[in-house]
Order: C-alpha cells, then structure tokens, then sequence
C-alpha cells in the first residue's frame, strides 16, 4: 500500500512539475514555433542621371575624353580644374571664390570658356576683369544656368542664367552655339551639372 501511496506522489510531482513548464497537464504537444520572418533586402533603385548614358558631343571632345573619366563624380567647381583646356577658368573660379559654391550648387548647366577664349580678351582687359572679384563673379553666373540641360534641349532656346541675363542657344546637338561662342564640346557630366565647352568668354549685357 505504501508503495502505491508513493507512486502516487511520484507521478503527482511529475504532472506539477510539467504544468509548471507547459501550462497543461497531460502529454505535451509540440506546437512548431513561428519561422524567423524572411526578408529580402530592400532594393535601392538609384535615381538615373545623366552621366548613365549621356555622351559628349563636339568636334573638340577628342581632346579632353582623357579627362572625362576622373570628373563624372566631382563637383563643377574640381572638375573645371581637372580638364587641362579649362586652366584659366578654373583660375577666375578660385579668384572670384566660387569654387566651393560650384561644388555645392544642383543641377546646373555650365557654358565653360576654354583656354583659347580667355586668351583672345586682350591681355589689359583680361588682367583688370581678374582684378575686379564682383565684376568677375558677374561674368562667370552669366554662364551658369540652372537644370542640366541635354543638346537636344538646346536645339533653340533662351535660358535665364544666375547673372540674371539672358543666353541664346541654337543649332544640331554637334553644332550649337551660346550667343556669339560656339560649343566646342558639350553635354560633359559631372557629380551636379552639365559642362558646355565654348570659344569665347560671354560678357553680359
């Protein structure tokens, strides 16, 4: 008797003991727990900008395509002083202190005057517009244009430039001209603005 009393209390414990863990009593029932929930990385779909598919065009672009490769993820103001031909513009940025604010901007459109067009201003006229910081400030926003700008969108238009002024666009992708200047090699890509290469220095009126 005493042996059944302590069997009993033998499985009394176990049926205790088991409520304690799984809140029932009686035999256990495996309930698989929920699967981790899966995810899949979250797909970052970059913003297509121009310098995806956009080529230069011009007949002057051969001599700068080395050029090219280093400035896609510059800023205007870094990339003018990377291409060679745009020495001397680079110099009038950092005189004028608009290298910082070049890098800065969005989404511009740049009409760059090469080396030649700088050294067709004669040389007094030239060194007192490099003198004179506001006035050189005024010269290089009547270049400036804001929104990048394809050459089929050039094709004819009259652009409102950050001086304030106006520029006259025309001609074929290959063949525009900016006012008087022609574009020696446009539709050049940087990391925030599309640069226009032309032969002359554009004075606002």
């Amino acid at each position: 008797m005493s042996g059944v009393i302590a069997m009993e209390r033998v499985l009394l414990a176990a049926a205790v003991a088991l409520t304690a863990v799984t809140g029932t009593v009686g035999p256990s029932v495996h309930v698989p727990s929920p699967s981790p929930r899966t995810t899949s990385p979250t797909r970052q779909t970059a913003t297509p900008t121009p310098t995806a598919t956009a080529r230069p065009v011009g007949p002057g672009c051969a001599s700068i395509k080395q050029s090219l490769p280093g400035i896609a993820d510059k800023g205007l103001g870094t990339a003018l002083a990377q291409i060679p031909e745009l020495s001397m513009l680079s110099q009038a940025v950092k005189t004028a202190d608009l290298q910082k604010k070049l890098n800065s901007a969005r989404h511009l459109t740049f009409f760059a005057p090469n080396d030649q067009a700088f050294q067709a201003i004669p040389a007094k006229t030239r060194d007192k517009l490099m003198a004179n910081k506001p006035g050189l400030t005024k010269v290089l926003s009547y270049h400036a244009v804001q929104g990048r700008m394809t050459p089929a969108e050039l094709k004819s238009a009259t652009l409102k430039t950050l001086q304030g002024g106006e520029l006259t666009v025309k001609g074929s992708p290959g063949t525009l001209t900016v006012n008087d200047a022609k574009v020696v090699c446009g539709n050049v890509q940087t990391r925030n603005a599309t640069i226009y290469i032309i032969d002359k220095v554009l004075m606002p009126h």
